[in-house]
């Protein structure tokens, strides 16, 4: 596996360190990732020379996030193109790479798609190999075009809901400019929120077992300079409770046909809170994170992380001595139940909003009129 790491200086921005990037260096093209597993207490950017590298980092959670998955998968087949390996294996591999978000089997098919047609069309390599890249980079545009437009959609929805303004937002696990080509899913309408004066507090969910709430979240609010408060996820019945929380606004990491929406694990919880307490329960996803071809909740493939990820935590520069290279917080053989995700049925979805729009009430029927009318706009 070919990755090495290079750090960049402690007063960048995140907009100044873009999650991923395509670079070609004399030595030949690399994809550089922002590693995610280092934030917030370092800036390291991973670079990638070859598919498996991403492969590693995708599965160790470096790059993640539905939408960036599947950009991460385009530019690996360009990669793997570009570089000359076998385009095939590469893509299979990235694919397979993390079962649940359908984005990055997506952005991967569509990158090998590009190159196996330019490679019927010139038999060239060379032009095969840019007519990938072209792709990804084109994923990549789109992608943030769609998060401008899911963020305006979205802040006129809670407008709407919410005329009083003054939104006190709760969010779980981490949607911004780290999972995005833009700036993100539900945080990029809680920032536009900000922007317009109208966000009275952001709550971030820590998000376990990872605490990419805790970690990214409130790294990118913080950056953001947006009013926010970090609490562990099961404190947030008692912010309901307290009539503290206005809307609850979540990415996913895959919606099935039926509405249901597969998102980081804590997710469910909060829309059964939500709906007890009568409180809007958005989900905010681009149109590319609805599967057709996923019919309902229960097909959703969950994945397992390892049990390491509850039992150990981690912290820099203190000696480990746990499985995982963490520290044990729970007795030696003790198992943990680990799922990444669990699944929201669409009776406790308010609304889904991509850039094309919103869907509520949340029906097979809406969601598939959505994405007819998505292809017609990208055909025209």
């Amino acid at each position: 596996m070919a990755d090495q790491d290079a750090r960049n200086g402690e007063d960048k921005r995140p907009t100044e360190i873009p999650a991923l990037r395509w670079e070609e260096p004399p030595e030949g093209p690399v994809l550089v990732l922002l590693d995610q597993t280092r934030l917030p207490a370092e800036e390291v950017e991973r670079v990638c020379t070859d598919a498996s590298a991403l492969v590693e980092a995708i599965r160790s959670l470096a790059v993640r996030g539905a939408p960036l998955l599947g950009i991460a998968g385009a530019y690996g087949v360009a990669l793997a193109a570009a570089r000359g390996f076998d385009v095939a294996e590469a893509a299979d591999a990235l694919a397979g790479a993390r079962p649940t978000a359908v984005n990055l089997a997506g952005g991967v098919r569509r990158a090998q798609a590009a190159h196996q047609a330019a490679l019927a069309r010139t038999g060239d390599t060379r032009q095969a190999a840019t007519a990938a890249l072209d792709a990804a980079r084109a994923l990549h545009r789109e992608d943030a075009e769609a998060s401008a437009r899911m963020a305006a959609h979205g802040l006129a929805l809670l407008d709407e809901l919410l005329p009083a303004g003054g939104h006190r937002v709760l969010t779980h696990c981490n949607t911004g400019s780290l999972v995005s080509g833009g700036e993100g899913t539900a945080f990029a309408v809680a920032l536009a929120a900000h922007r317009a004066g109208r966000l009275r507090r952001l709550w971030v969910d820590e998000t376990r077992p990872l605490l990419q709430g805790a970690r990214l979240t409130a790294y990118e609010a913080a950056r953001n300079d947006m009013p926010y408060t970090l609490l562990t996820d099961n404190a947030a019945g008692s912010l309901f409770a307290a009539g503290e929380v206005d809307a609850v606004l979540i990415g996913a990491d895959r919606i099935a046909a039926d509405g249901s929406v597969a998102n980081k694990v804590g997710s469910y919880p909060l829309a059964v809170l939500a709906r007890y307490h009568h409180v809007p329960f958005i989900v905010v996803a681009p149109v590319t994170t609805v599967d057709p071809d996923t019919p309902d909740g229960a097909s959703v493939e969950v994945e397992q992380r390892p049990g390491y990820e509850v039992t150990e935590v981690t912290a820099p520069q203190v000696p480990v001595t746990g499985a995982g290279g963490g520290i044990p917080v729970a007795p030696l053989g003790a198992q943990a139940y680990n799922p990444a995700f669990d699944v929201t049925p669409p009776e406790l979805v308010t609304a889904i909003v991509t850039e094309e729009g919103a869907v509520s009430p949340v029906t097979a029927e809406a969601l598939a009129e959505l994405c007819a009318r998505s292809r017609q706009v990208t055909i025209s």
